[in-house]
This record gives C-alpha cells, sequence and structure tokens, in this order.
C-alpha cells in the first residue's frame, strides 16, 4: 500500500478524532442491550423460556438414546438426536416450541386454553431448517379438549405436516384432500389409542408460512372432531424424528390468541368498539418502512390499544417509532408510547416501523385492535 504523505499539523486531530469515535463506539457497545445466549436442553423432558412467552421443549419420549436442543432467540435446533426406532411404529420424540398449555407446563402470558367460540382468530407464523440424512416430518400441532386441561392427554390432536422424509405416514388412513387456508392438503383420520388425531398434510415441503391456526380448528369441527364449546389448549411446531435428525431446526416461531367471541376466558373486546387500519409503505430491494393508522369507528374511546397482526414470512421489523412493536416477526402486536393511548371515537393514531424482507414483498394480514378484527 502506498504510504499517505505526513501532513504538519494533522496527527493532534487525526488522533483526536479517532479517540473521540472510541469513546462513542464503546458508549454504544455498552447501551446495547445484551443479546440472550443459547440454551442447550438435554434432559428427557427439559424446557427453557424464550422471547419471555414460548416454551422450548426437549421432549424424547419415545427413545432412551441422546437428546439435546440448543434454545436459541427466535427458535430452537435440535444438536443431538442419536438412535433410531421402527418407521411403521411412533417417532423417537417431538423437539418443539409452544405457546399455552402442556402437561402442566405453560407458557408465559399465555391466553390459553380458551374456548373455540370466543377467540376471534390466533395468528401464527413459522420458518423451518431441514436436513437429508434423517427420517423426520415436520409437525405443527394444535391441541384441543372439551375441557380447558393444562395436564395429561386432550382429546383431539391437529397436525400440520410441513414435510416429511423417509417412508414414514400419519396416524390412521388418508380420507380425502381439502382446501384450508388457501392451500390444498391431504386429509389423515386415525387414533393413537389415547386421542384423536386428524393430520392434514402438504403435498410438498413447505418451509416457511404464515397462517391462521382457527382455518384448521374450524374444519376438524366441520369434520366432527372437536365442538364449538371445546377448548383451545397449545399450539406447538417441531419435528418428529424417527432416525437421527440433528441439525433440524425451528428457525422462528410465534403464536398469538387473540380473543373476540363470547365464552372465551380473558379480556373481550368492547361490543362498541370498530376499527379501520391504512398501511402505507415504502419498499426498497431488502428493505421497507410502514405508516400505519389505526381509526376507532366505533361509539367508545380505546385505551391502552393493542394492534395485532400477521407479518408475511421473511419480513423483519428492525425499528419502529411511535409505538413498540413485538416481537419482530411473525405475529406480533403494537403497543402505545404515552401520548398516544387513547384513541378517541371517529380519531386515529398512527405508528411506524422500519424493516427487512427476503424473497417478494406482501402486505401484513389479519389486523385486529384489541380483538376486534378492523377493517
Amino acid at each position: 500500500m502506498r504510504p499517505l504523505p505526513h501532513r504538519p499539523g494533522t496527527a493532534r486531530g487525526l488522533l483526536g478524532a479517532l479517540l473521540t469515535a472510541l469513546l462513542t463506539l464503546t458508549a454504544l457497545v455498552a447501551g446495547a442491550p445484551a443479546a440472550q445466549a443459547d440454551t442447550v436442553v438435554c434432559e428427557q423432558y427439559g424446557s427453557t423460556t424464550i422471547q419471555g412467552r414460548y416454551v422450548v421443549q426437549n421432549n424424547r419420549w419415545g427413545t432412551g438414546a441422546p437428546q439435546c436442543v440448543t434454545a436459541t432467540d427466535t427458535g430452537f435446533r435440535l444438536t443431538r438426536a442419536d438412535g433410531s426406532v421402527p418407521t411403521n411404529g411412533a417417532p423417537k420424540s417431538y423437539p418443539s416450541v409452544f405457546n399455552g398449555c402442556h402437561y402442566t407446563k405453560c407458557s408465559p402470558g399465555t391466553n390459553l386454553p380458551a374456548q373455540l367460540s370466543g377467540i376471534a382468530d390466533a395468528p401464527s407464523s413459522i420458518s423451518y431448517g431441514y436436513v437429508g440424512d434423517a427420517v423426520y416430518n415436520a409437525s405443527y400441532d394444535i391441541w384441543l379438549d372439551p375441557a380447558p386441561r393444562k395436564d395429561g392427554v386432550n382429546r383431539t390432536e391437529i397436525m400440520i405436516w410441513f414435510h416429511k422424509v423417509g417412508p414414514i405416514q400419519p396416524i390412521g388412513s388418508q380420507v380425502g384432500t381439502t382446501t384450508v387456508a388457501g392451500r390444498t392438503w391431504q386429509v389423515w383420520t386415525g387414533s393413537n389409542g389415547s386421542n384423536d388425531v386428524i393430520s392434514f398434510v402438504a403435498p410438498s415441503a413447505m418451509s416457511s408460512w404464515s397462517f391462521d391456526v382457527m382455518d384448521f380448528v374450524d374444519e376438524t369441527v366441520r369434520r366432527g372432531m372437536a365442538q364449538g364449546n371445546w377448548y383451545l389448549t397449545s399450539v406447538q411446531a417441531g419435528f418428529e424424528p424417527w432416525q437421527n435428525g440433528a441439525g433440524l431446526a425451528v428457525n422462528s416461531f410465534s403464536s398469538a390468541v387473540n380473543l373476540g367471541g363470547p365464552g372465551g376466558p380473558g379480556e373481550e373486546p368492547d361490543p362498541t368498539t370498530a376499527c379501520k387500519v391504512t398501511y402505507a409503505t415504502t419498499v426498497w430491494q431488502g428493505g421497507f418502512t410502514a405508516d400505519v393508522t389505526v381509526t376507532n369507528t366505533g361509539s367508545a374511546p380505546v385505551d391502552n390499544w393493542k394492534l395485532a397482526f400477521i407479518l408475511p414470512s421473511g419480513q423483519r421489523i428492525t425499528s419502529a417509532w411511535n409505538a413498540t412493536v413485538s416481537p419482530s416477526a411473525g405475529a406480533v402486536t403494537a403497543t402505545p408510547v404515552a401520548h398516544n393511548a387513547r384513541i378517541a371515537p371517529g380519531a386515529g393514531q398512527s405508528f411506524g416501523f422500519q424493516g427487512t424482507y427476503s424473497g417478494s414483498f406482501a402486505r401484513p394480514g389479519g389486523f385486529s385492535l384489541n380483538g376486534t378484527p378492523c377493517a
């Protein structure tokens, strides 16, 4: 490299600028929040919490061979998965992440169990990471029961098979095909001896998707395998491995349950509340900003509002203004800051955020204000 010529009188200024830059960098690093360290769980039924709202569980129930999951900020990866079981029987485990209550363990702040008739929507988002040297399925589980159970086995299990590798098949037999949430699925029904199972199998691999859990619940009710007065107890995303499985990952997971109808426990929407949302964006390659206005079209003021919506797969929020928006991907909720916590009748409040995206850009869906769907 050719050296720069020395200019008398500039060395001191350069040194001062360098010290200023170092001090600024030190202050920024000191003020930045520390990233959560990954947590390794190897106990048979061991678990840990991520994002302060979901539970990651090892759930090694069908084998004595060692298995470990590593919980990350957004999901988990299967870092050890020894052993194998026959492919014509049950899998060896179900490492997964869940929202709700499962065998006496409930995720922090969950609305579940909740009666089906009292749920407005249940937006969720999932991104999977697959491997090829194993036999497994990628399965999203939805559990239903006539009672608000927080322990034991529920009456009906809904399984959504996003992907499968190897000579495995769902419980029971195929009873046809159907369209749910705009996609075509093979439908299998049967019993595992403890509970009824209905499985929706994707005809080809799906690595990520954002959807409403209630679309599958409604189809299950329509087929007579649940009733509207039953309860949703948990939603779970993970893998059922039969052979090996190390490297499988849930890259990201989000789940929300918005209560909005009669019969559901917890906060219900004020019947005088109605809303409209406008969503304006500026988009460039790999990034975007969104300006959101939520208008109260009802007859009563809305205090301490919460606007829930689903970011399309591949989108992630990096910063926000005039509201707190969390988590950064999937099913997110915007909450106000001090100066805009009330929306008067006929008035609106605005906020915005900046984010990144991969693939094609799309608008979010499923806006709801304090549990009330918005126009």
